[in-house]
């Protein structure tokens, strides 16, 4: 995972199950590091949920669903996302992006 260019990038993010809609941005708390929002449809229930943060938090950097894995808080609303190959850049957009 990773490259020279663009190592892995770890990225709290606070997740919300069984959402209306998918959608990742927006910031939740004040804590440092920033947590991003990730909100999914996908219910908690065998990893559904899991899987779908993955795959719209890899979409919204912009990289391979692959290059997207869960670093820490598998059962958790809290989790650690490591993304090979995404650029920092996008978290800071994506931390001051509106989910309403």
């Amino acid at each position: 995972m990773g490259s020279r260019e663009n190592p892995s990038v770890k990225v709290t993010v606070r997740v919300y199950p069984a959402s209306k809609r998918s959608s990742v941005g927006g910031r939740y708390g004040a804590s440092e590091p920033p947590v991003l929002v990730v909100r999914v449809t996908a219910p908690a229930v065998d990893g559904k949920a899991n899987e779908a943060v993955l795959e719209s938090v890899a979409a919204a950097f912009g990289i391979p669903r692959r290059d997207a894995r869960v670093a820490s808080g598998a059962h958790s609303r809290t989790k650690v996302v490591e993304l090979a190959g995404a650029d920092p850049a996008i978290l800071t957009v994506l931390l001051g992006a509106s989910t309403d």
